[in-house]
């Protein structure tokens, strides 16, 4: 199951000997299951013309058959193809700005030595002036180890690297914040957390990022108990808020109530674990977690803590056996695995109303358009689907609302107040079934999220 994508976004540098010929290019590449974006005149000259063409394929092959495709048209010739997507990244996507001008001697003298040694000196008296006094206030460590990369796997610090530039791009664009990719050469557990604590006195926030299972559980939890900032594993949590305020605004869709429903949980890793903690804390009914051998069970020796621990809290009526048992009458399946995994003889025995988030990426547990035929709803992780559930719905808003009141901590609150606002977003006349989150350059969601997480933040601290 493939779709053309702007991930495969090519541009064919092509000489016509006629401009009569253009539509017979895109015709040419329509029906060879590409989609054209963009045509544009480069030459045009007496009797002949040259012109780029743009359009999206589903993966490098096709883009390759694309440009094979208009070469066999008589009259044309394909001089090049460029991959739009290596030339976005040419010398990364992120850059460093300064905030000051440097024009005299007297902002050299303010901004460096001799001036600086005043504010270091002010520092040193008290530590917490380096939140004021530095880009601290501001800036987050994207934090991996390589291990755990999209859908790629354990592809090492240098590969991943474009997908923690990406991350930070992120969270410069929509909320602002001045992020950094902290790529590390090693996947020791004792490693990482100590590299991660002496580096934190820079940072305002830590956003781990592509962690492998379970080792991610412990770095997390370890580099809670030592920093003073908030630490925040966006594959389980951001995951868990926006699944969260979807099925929040589907229930409100199919009129059911979270303390009624059996939620299908396929794929137990950091973000199923994560997901059902967070459903759990908002009272759903159920949930039955199911990993590649069927549903778990907390009997089984190969389970480590955080699994045994939710096998043991779950799957009241202790179901055993299948992925097709455990759909079973269910009301909502939730997969966070991988792709085409889902038969559409189990969505036929889940329950009436069914809802489906088949979040695999690029390609979900099922087709999206085969669920549709069973269920009420269905979201995926795609771009070119309805309802996408998408992390960049919570984390900018979420580090946005810690950073501004000074948080130390993401709390079991701040994600909850973080998903309610996702949710609220979406207005009584706009929900739908193909409409329960807002779409990612929704402009309300990262000051809904951050003011949500601010007040529940200062709620907490108030406490402590």
């Amino acid at each position: 199951m493939t779709f053309p994508s702007a991930s495969y976004s090519i541009t064919m540098r092509v000489a016509l000997d006629n401009a009569s010929m253009m539509p017979a290019i895109a015709t040419a590449i329509s029906e060879a299951g590409g989609l054209v974006t963009a045509l544009d005149v480069v030459e045009p000259i007496e009797g002949h013309m040259v012109i780029d063409v743009t359009c999206n394929a589903s993966n490098e092959a096709h883009s390759e058959s694309l440009g094979k495709a208009v070469d066999e048209i008589d009259g044309t010739r394909v001089h090049f193809i460029s991959d739009r997507t290596f030339l976005l990244h040419l010398g990364g996507t992120i850059a460093v700005q300064p905030k000051v001008s440097l024009k005299t001697r007297d902002d050299l003298s303010m901004a460096y030595t001799p001036g600086v040694a005043r504010i270091s000196s002010a520092i040193a008296e008290d530590k917490s002036l380096a939140r004021k006094l530095t880009i601290k206030r501001n800036t987050v460590a994207v934090v991996t180890d390589g291990s755990a990369v999209l859908g790629l796997g354990n592809i090492g610090p240098e590969a991943a690297l474009p997908v923690m530039e990406g991350k930070a791009l992120l969270f410069k664009r929509f909320a602002d914040i001045d992020a950094w990719p902290v790529c590390l050469d090693t996947q020791d557990t004792d490693e990482i957390v100590r590299i991660v604590q002496c580096l934190a006195p820079v940072y305002g926030g830590i956003n781990l990022e592509d962690i492998a299972a379970p080792r991610c559980f412990e770095i997390e939890a370890r580099l809670r108990e030592l920093l003073d900032i908030p630490v925040f594993h966006d594959d389980q949590h951001g995951t868990a808020v926006v699944v969260y305020a979807a099925l929040r605004n589907a229930l409100r869709v199919v009129g059911k109530e979270m303390k009624d429903i059996r939620v299908v949980m396929l794929g137990v890793g950091a973000a199923g674990v994560a997901i059902s903690k967070l459903l759990m804390a908002e009272g759903v009914g159920d949930i039955v977690g199911v990993n590649r051998h069927g549903i778990i069970d907390e009997n089984d020796p190969t389970l480590d803590e955080d699994r045994r621990w939710l096998a043991s809290h779950t799957n009241r009526d202790k179901r055993r056996g299948d992925l097709t048992e455990a759909m079973r009458g269910a009301d909502v399946f939730v997969g966070v695995s991988g792709p085409n995994l889902v038969t559409e003889e189990q969505l036929k025995v889940m329950g009436p109303d069914a809802i489906v988030f088949a979040l695999a990426n690029p390609d979900p547990e099922v087709d999206p358009q085969l669920a549709r035929k069973y269920a009420a709803i269905v979201a995926t992780g795609r771009s070119d689907e309805p309802n996408q559930i998408n992390n960049v719905l919570a984390f900018p808003g979420i580090f946005r609302g810690m950073l501004d009141c000074g948080a130390p901590q993401v709390t079991k609150d701040i994600e909850i107040a973080a998903g309610r606002a996702i949710a609220d977003v979406v207005q009584d006349n706009e929900l739908s079934a193909d409409y329960i989150v807002p779409t990612v350059f929704n402009p309300l969601v990262v000051k809904a999220v951050a003011d949500a997480v601010e007040r529940a933040a200062r709620a907490t601290m108030a406490k402590s």
